[in-house]
């Protein structure tokens, strides 16, 4: 299958689904759709609550794509790329309907934080997370946020310094990463299925209002990201980071 962001909704609930053949890997106009689907989701009457998810079984979402990442030549061209990623978690942020994210494989990187970025997570047992950029040269800048807001400051400096190694999902449910494990993906979507009709049927106007107050203290999250996106930009152009991806890409 050819990369693709959709939605479809039914009885109040926005279900987005993203798919790149790649583990769900994020080029930048898969980022850029995305968030234009969760803006267009959050200004739809009609749509309650939102669902999250992605197409596939070993893989939530592997971050950014090692092939997009090696081509950049230029910080204006790097920092775009980031900016996908913050332009994403930013559409999650101010949507002012409740998202629930649905984790069915590992989570790497920018996968991370997307899953951070929903206000409810699901996953299965089996939904590892690793933040694995230290360990091709640049750092979690842009999902930094959003990671360290839901885990807390040490859980995030635990998945940032030790940057090749998984953590379980057990470890990201006890880090509050995760709301809800489950032994299997038909369990998992069953859960999913039950809690958005009752968000469905919930005050629409008391959930937004929630929302702006769970998210408060990120306002600055517009400008904030961008900068973040214009570190990791740079440090992607390094010789050092070229390389690591290099030899990264050579492994898998």
């Amino acid at each position: 299958m050819d990369a693709f962001v959709k939605s479809e909704l039914q009885n109040g609930i926005g279900t987005i689904t993203f798919f790149h053949p790649q583990s769900n890997s994020m080029p930048g106009t898969q980022l850029r759709k995305l968030a234009t689907e969760i803006e267009k989701l959050g200004k739809d009457d009609s749509v309650k609550v939102i669902v999250l998810k992605s197409e596939g079984e070993k893989a939530f979402c592997a971050g950014a794509s090692f092939d997009e990442l090696i081509a950049i030549k230029d910080l204006e061209t790097g920092t775009t790329f980031f900016s996908g990623f913050a332009m994403v978690i930013n559409a999650m942020r101010k949507a002012p309907k409740f998202i629930l994210a649905r984790v069915q494989g590992k989570a790497v990187g920018g996968g991370v934080g997307i899953a951070s970025s929903a206000d409810y997570t699901f996953a299965v047992e089996t939904a590892s997370v690793k933040l694995s950029e230290l360990a091709v040269g640049i750092g979690p800048f842009v999902v930094g946020p959003a990671v360290e807001r839901k885990v807390g400051t040490a859980a995030f400096c635990q998945l940032t310094i030790n940057a090749t190694e998984w953590q379980s999902a057990a470890w990201a449910k006890e880090k509050g990463l995760y709301a809800e494990l489950f032994s299997t993906v038909e369990e998992m979507d069953k859960g999913i299925s039950i809690l958005a009709s009752k968000l469905a049927s919930s005050n629409p106007e008391a959930m937004s209002m929630l929302k702006k107050v769970m998210w408060k203290g990120t306002e600055d999250w517009d400008q904030l990201l961008i900068e973040r996106a214009g570190m990791s930009g740079k440090l992607v152009l390094s010789e050092f980071t070229v390389n690591a991806i290099n030899k990264f890409k050579q492994k898998s």
